[in-house]
């Protein structure tokens, strides 16, 4: 094998699909996918490359030192893609501690690991992190995430991101690792789960059941095809310069309550509805804490220096992330049941 990369939190919704996109393309990198497997962490997302022979499945938790440590130096990897991280902004409410935790602790855990194994070689490694446009905070009606934009969280979750984000750069600049950054606009597509608005409301209009919508959904966010941010992140992960920082973004916003109508429109052709049947579902529910008002990612740099754009528009992802929740209703049954947590212990449990 000519790598070995560990990619924390390989079995969630980016995760996955950066696994699935590094074991098909790359069969010379041999895939170490760590992931502590909580509710949103998923094994059966990777069915389809589950026996490849560059693909290996360790289950573990990010914040546990000693078991991190003991990994590392049985590995030997030469790089880390680390995508494991509470994402919910709501959970982040509920119970920041988890994600200072996971979010902060375990980046740092993970850091000192790779220092530790990579110490003498670090031009022959690289530890990318993958983190959100949320540690940016609020725009207004004007203007875009640059790179160089002010970091200025408002929720825990963007809180705890922000001061990871933090660290891998400080681990850089101290130590001379070769770390890299991205943050990435809202994602969207298969196997996203359903506490997420997309999945949320096509599972809810498939139910004829309401679909919650905060406020009145002015709120702005810029959305990317998760397959176009795999792709971005193997695009950085392979070119990107040491210490450099990417935004991902898909130059598409929308407000919620039009994406939520246009999500309608579809669903009401799919199944077969009356044109408007499902907007009658739309509920506006009281508004989130400290909600931002307006996200929007400024990608030129990715594009002028690596070449990245995306592949497809936002109304053609949308149809073809609705086509593969109608199609795959036993794993969405899985996931809002919690009968998939089972899989690991039934397919790994004799390994």
């Amino acid at each position: 094998m000519q790598k070995k990369i560990i990619i924390t939190g390989g079995a969630g919704f980016i995760g996955s699909h950066v696994v699935r996109r590094f074991v098909k393309n790359y069969p010379n990198y041999l895939i170490v996918n760590l992931d502590k497997l909580t509710y949103a962490g998923n094994l059966a997302n990777l069915r389809d490359i589950e026996n490849e022979p560059n693909y290996e499945f360790v289950k573990g938790d990010i914040v546990d030192a000693d078991f991190v440590n003991e990994l590392f130096a049985a590995e030997q990897p030469d790089a880390v893609i680390h995508l494991a991280a509470e994402s919910h902004v709501d959970r982040s409410i509920t119970n920041p501690i988890d994600f200072v935790m996971t979010n902060v602790v375990g980046t740092v855990v993970l850091l000192n690991a790779a220092r530790n194994t990579w110490k003498g070689r670090y031009d022959q490694t690289r530890f990318y992190h993958v983190s959100t446009d949320e540690v940016y905070g609020t725009l207004g009606e004007d203007g875009m995430f640059t790179e160089t934009t002010g970091y200025d969280p408002h929720s825990p979750y963007s809180a705890s991101k922000a001061s990871s984000d933090h660290f891998v750069r400080a681990y850089h600049d101290t130590y001379g690792m070769d770390a890299v950054v991205s943050n990435c606009s809202n994602n969207y597509g298969s196997f996203h789960f359903p506490e997420k608005l997309i999945p949320l409301a096509i599972n809810n209009i498939k139910q004829n059941k309401p679909v919650p919508v905060y406020g009145k959904g002015e709120n702005i966010r810029d959305w990317l095809w998760v397959e176009d941010h795999a792709r971005a992140i193997d695009v950085i992960f392979h070119k990107a310069k040491a210490g450099t920082t990417y935004n991902i973004g898909g130059h598409n916003e929308w407000k919620n309550i039009d994406l939520i109508r246009l999500l309608c429109h579809i669903m009401d052709k799919k199944l077969g509805r009356r044109e408007g049947e499902s907007e009658k579902l739309i509920t506006f529910v009281t508004d989130r804490a400290g909600h931002d008002l307006r996200y929007a990612i400024d990608a030129s740099k990715l594009k002028a220096e690596l070449g990245w754009v995306p592949s497809i528009t936002f109304e053609e992802g949308l149809e073809r992330t609705v086509d593969w929740y109608l199609a795959n209703q036993v794993w969405l049954n899985d996931v809002t049941s919690g009968h998939y947590q089972q899989y690991y212990n039934e397919q790994y449990a004799n390994r």
